[in-house]
């Protein structure tokens, strides 16, 4: 059984202007003894945050659901208890290629609600499954034909016919599979992109990008191709994609060059020919060995207006405005300190780690992680950051959290944690922020924290 810990941790002001973080709630168990089916890999709100899903290793879905209560507080507090649990995907094997299929849960992606049931999309390396997430609280009996356990009754012993009844039940909470996609990726699936027309969806692997419609799951189009006919020739290949919050004919992709490309499916059925290339200029003064490992792209992001990217890479995240695609319009360094450490982080292939980024629901702030489970907080407006950890040492009730600092030089500062001391076991891979307010969740390895800025009462 996966466990979680969840921490909701409160942003009060102190007289310096500058929030103070403490915990306010952990539920969970927080041993050390951790497997690797227990690991989350993916964080996802739903589009009012009212849930928050969560994937793992173990090819598992947990829904969260955000207490009712806590909302009506002064000040309201973000506090979510489990709403649904279902096993979303099993191991696999690929006969023709003799080759294991991992149940790991990549993404998943929630659809906009239609009606009182909520459907979300869940992808492994090869399968994406549409699920159907409902409740039922009342049960029909007193059939003439079936007894009230379910079984067939004699017809032979009904001697007057029974109108059946609905009688109230205690709530369930039933995840059913709608649609099962499959057979259309040869690699790894790494991304999937809900369309604003809420009808289709794209899906991401390696070297393809394919276009779906969510009630045909037999046939998919590609629409972008970047397999060189002989595969000695690939330099690139895609590592994320999303379609724009508003435009329903644009999408973008990003590759392990460091590139982003804007594509229009107006203009060709196959879009290798992009209609903007996103691309910063490599600095002379500081390429090496590593530079193109690290500019490559992990994640990239629109804002929810539609006009600005923020991508991804090692050591930084960028803000690209889609009307300018020379340069970046902001770039915030998330680790700098480790561009000395590059050599060894090489050797034991954390250089190779996909850190995500999102915006806030205001596209004024940026959260992305780092290691020794630290995550980075940028405000836009302000051009101020934050460092922040999130930690299971710490679990007093109430406790003041403080802004983490890293040291670089000989002389470290109090409070200080030199960057030789850092544990890059310890990861913060994957985030997401409340779409409405101030409530971020990270992943942990096996533990989520949910993050709150408290407001004044």
């Amino acid at each position: 059984m996966q466990n979680f810990a969840i921490l909701t941790i409160q942003a009060i002001s102190n007289n310096g202007g500058e929030p103070q973080w403490c915990f306010s709630q952990v539920k969970g168990t927080l041993d050390d003894d951790v497997t690797d089916a227990d690991i989350i890999s993916t964080v996802e709100f739903n589009h009012d945050g009212e849930l928050l899903a969560t994937g793992d290793k173990g090819g598992r879905v947990v829904i969260f659901q955000r207490e009712p209560e806590s909302k009506t507080t002064s000040p309201p507090r973000g506090e979510y208890n489990v709403y649904s649990t279902f096993q979303s995907h099993e191991p696999g094997f690929d006969y023709l290629k003799s080759l294991e299929i991992e149940e790991n849960i990549n993404k998943i992606k929630w659809l906009p609600q239609q009606n009182h049931a909520h459907f979300l999309l869940s992808t492994n390396d090869k399968t994406i499954k549409l699920w159907k997430v409902s409740e039922r609280d009342k049960k029909f009996c007193g059939f003439n034909l079936i007894e009230d356990d379910g079984t067939d009754r004699d017809p032979s012993s009904v001697s007057s016919v029974r109108v059946p009844q609905v009688q109230p039940m205690e709530l369930m909470v039933e995840a059913s599979p709608r649609r099962i996609f499959s057979n259309a990726h040869t690699y790894h699936i790494n991304s999937i992109s809900i369309n604003s027309d809420g009808e289709t969806y794209i899906s991401a692997d390696d070297l393809r990008v394919n276009l779906w419609h969510l009630s045909i799951t037999d046939q998919s189009y590609n629409i972008v191709d970047i397999k060189p006919a002989n595969m000695e020739d690939l330099t690139e290949v895609i590592t994320a994609a999303e379609f724009h919050p508003q435009e329903c004919n644009v999408f973008v992709y990003s590759s392990s060059k460091g590139i982003i490309r804007l594509c229009d499916m107006r203009d060709a059925a196959l879009c290798d020919q992009s209609t903007k290339i996103f691309e910063e200029p490599e600095d002379p003064s500081k390429k090496s060995f590593f530079s193109e490992i690290i500019s490559s792209i992990s994640d990239v992001r629109f804002s929810h207006n539609g006009r600005y990217l923020i991508s991804r890479d090692y050591l930084s995240v960028k803000v690209w405005d889609i009307k300018m695609d020379s340069t970046p319009v902001e770039t915030f360094p998330v680790h700098e300190y480790l561009r000395s450490k590059l050599c060894s982080l090489y050797e034991n292939d954390c250089i190779f780690d996909k850190f995500e980024c999102v915006w806030n629901g205001t596209d004024s702030g940026i959260m992305t992680g780092s290691y020794n489970n630290f995550f980075r907080i940028f405000d836009r407006n302000t051009k101020r950051d934050i460092t922040l950890e999130a930690s299971k040492d710490t679990v007093t009730p109430m406790q003041v959290l403080k802004p983490r600092r890293v040291g670089t030089g000989n002389k470290k500062r109090k409070e200080e944690i030199s960057v030789d001391s850092l544990d890059f076991n310890r990861k913060i891979l994957h985030t997401a922020w409340h779409p409405k307010e101030n409530i971020i969740a990270v992943a942990a390895t096996n533990n989520l924290y949910i993050f709150q800025e408290n407001l004044p009462s």
